[in-house]
């Protein structure tokens, strides 16, 4: 009898690859960051853990054996999830893993736009001591929190640190520790003439899609700073672009665009108001041990005992 297969798409750690063997001792695991060690496999592949550009032949194929995939980033939007979901193939994410990094990468932009770091950075590289108009602080502010999930959530708990007023917005408007008032996404809108920073934080579905365009920075206060670490088309750039020119906001601290790479024409590059990190905000030294032993692990064992992987199950109707 042919042995069942997991084919994971990453360099593991060998003591992880030991523990996964403890959890199904009877199954062929193929591991590896190099395509050829596992490109051949993924036909008669039961599990496979970590979705790679270019497998969907393989795992879509009618003679594919896929029943469970576990995903190594937390967005699901560059799946093909309406072919998974016609498959019944159950697919999981890495939902949580990003908490501290991302939510380090939002104070940290938050922070250096009020107290200028970015423009002493500048200063210090031209040799020249300027005061630069500084004059901005954080404490006692209001923050808008757009997507309050797990990063969400620990941003909001940062900003408890800072006195801040916590403002969220959740598409199930349901209350969570740190926020100090919870929104619909309808209610979007309302919010955003209250707040002093407003920190996108939203997976990208047809219902975010464009959410934030002209009528949105509108509404923003002049001096309120925009954060966007969820996803590039979350926001019309060409709307943020003309406001950041126009002076409707102050600045912004963008980690997504809608086309990455950032094209080297856009104007966002030249902008003093303007900080640009390239994708990455949820990089951290402890990636895969989360993915591995917070979400693979419990995830495996459970469906090798028969039930649902229930970590961070995408629900395919909602996107996320």
């Amino acid at each position: 009898m042919k042995k069942r297969k997991l084919v994971i798409t990453h360099k593991l750690e060998q003591d992880h690859l030991e523990q996964i063997e403890e959890i199904i001792p009877d199954w062929t695991i193929i591991a590896g960051n190099d395509r050829d060690t596992w490109q051949g496999h993924l036909q008669d592949a039961e599990i496979i853990a970590g979705w790679k550009k270019g497998i969907e032949k393989d795992c879509l194929s009618p003679h594919s054996k896929l029943k469970w995939l576990q995903t190594w980033s937390a967005g699901v939007d560059s799946l093909p999830l309406e072919a998974l979901a016609s498959k019944n193939v159950i697919v999981t994410s890495a939902n949580g893993v990003h908490a501290y990094p991302i939510s380090e990468t939002i104070f940290a932009l938050m922070l250096s736009l009020t107290r200028k770091i970015h423009t002493y950075v500048k200063n210090q590289q031209e040799r020249k001591w300027h005061h630069s108009g500084m004059k901005l602080e954080m404490h006692e502010k209001t923050v808008g929190i757009i997507g309050v999930g797990m990063i969400g959530k620990e941003a909001a708990k940062i900003a408890k640190a800072f006195g801040m007023k916590v403002l969220g917005v959740r598409h199930s408007g349901k209350p969570q520790e740190f926020v100090d008032e919870m929104y619909t996404t309808a209610q979007l809108d309302e919010i955003l003439p209250n707040c002093d920073y407003v920190v996108v934080t939203l997976p990208l579905t047809k219902e975010t899609n464009h959410l934030f365009g002209s009528k949105q920075f509108e509404l923003m206060k002049s001096s309120a700073f925009f954060i966007n670490i969820g996803r590039g088309e979350i926001v019309v750039e060409e709307d943020l672009i003309s406001a950041l020119q126009k002076g409707i906001i102050a600045g912004a601290g963008l980690d997504v665009f809608e086309k990455e790479p950032l094209s080297v024409d856009s104007p966002l590059w030249e902008m003093e108001n303007v900080i640009i990190t390239p994708h990455t905000s949820g990089s951290t030294e402890h990636y895969n041990q989360r993915v591995i032993e917070n979400i693979l692990f419990p995830n495996l064992k459970n469906y090798i005992s028969g039930a649902q992987p229930s970590v961070n199950l995408v629900d395919f109707s909602k996107g996320y």
